[in-house]
């Protein structure tokens, strides 16, 4: 069975999208997208500095055009046929499209809000996120907690990331946890999934009010608790809650494990969620679309995991 992912913020790289624009119609879609959200995505992808993508604001939009376009890429989404999909913190948007929940349109308008709105959050306090590798999660998370410190994204395979204010994450960095290897500061500009974004919430409600989801075309596995969630009303009351709530990754892997995951796709950027796949999921094959380079070998990859 085929699970086909998407990153979130922090994956993305100065250039990232520019071979994808090289694809026939790509750069016209992607024109089309920029106009409907006020954002040109075309230049952020293309010619954008490190600081620049990493504005909340940028980034959000910019990976999920980034996910929808390379997936296109690889083939329509009743081609491909994934027996399930999810993605890791605003990488659920990307994959509510690819389950039928949102249409790239509607998804882009929301994430442009969404970007927006905990870009606000953020600028209230000083705010990041650390990735802690190595350790036991339980002693890690008492750890944290004991420095003020949320467990923002619980991603299995031996990593935690920690969130918070830059002080306590400068104390974290000062009293890593035992069995921690390495802190790993994270390219994003605040605390997320945290109480910190807990105004964003109301914001991206409203913004939810507008839309019209459809329920899932096939299984959509919810980065809250890692469960399947049927209904497309409900997928969309988890996306604008999930901003200020952890993130569960590691119960999004013990769910492909238990619906028989063999394959895993990560869409553009990819690389973290497969890098977490290779070792959470042994024998799992994983493929990261990292450029059009990729289509072939993932091409592959679903004809030969995809159900009929």
């Amino acid at each position: 069975m085929l699970v086909l992912v998407a990153p979130g913020q922090g994956a993305q790289t100065p250039g990232f999208l520019t071979d994808w624009l090289a694809l026939p119609g790509a750069a016209d879609r992607v024109a089309a997208w920029s106009d409907a959200i006020g954002l040109d995505l075309a230049h952020f992808g293309t010619k954008a500095d490190a600081d620049e993508i990493r504005d909340t604001s940028v980034a959000q939009p910019l990976l999920v055009a980034a996910g929808i376009l390379s997936a296109a890429a690889l083939g329509d989404m009743s081609g491909i046929a994934p027996g399930a999909v999810a993605g890791h913190s605003v990488g659920e948007i990307t994959a509510a499209v690819f389950a039928g929940v949102l249409d790239d349109t509607a998804a882009l308008s929301l994430v442009r809000r969404r970007g927006l709105a905990m870009a606000e959050a953020a600028a209230v306090t000083e705010t990041g996120m650390s990735a802690l590798l190595g350790g036991d999660p339980e002693v890690s998370v008492a750890h944290l907690e004991r420095l003020g410190l949320t467990p923002a994204n619980v991603n299995g395979a031996g990593q935690i990331v920690a969130a918070g204010t830059m002080e306590q994450l400068a104390a974290l960095n000062e009293d890593k946890p035992e069995g921690v290897r390495k802190v790993v500061p994270l390219k994003v500009a605040g605390a997320f999934h945290t109480h910190h974004m807990a105004p964003a919430v109301d914001k991206l409600a409203e913004a939810a009010k507008a839309l019209t989801p459809a329920d899932p075309k096939v299984t959509y596995v919810s980065n809250k608790d890692g469960q399947a969630v049927a209904s497309g009303t409900e997928v969309l009351d988890r996306l604008v809650g999930q901003v200020a709530n952890p993130v569960r990754w590691d119960l999004c892997m013990e769910t492909f494990k238990e619906l028989g995951v063999t394959a895993i796709i990560e869409v553009c950027p990819g690389g973290t969620l497969t890098g977490l796949a290779k070792r959470a999921l042994p024998g799992v094959q994983t493929l990261a679309l990292k450029t059009p380079d990729n289509l072939d070998a993932a091409r592959e990859l679903v004809a030969e995991h995809t159900q009929a």
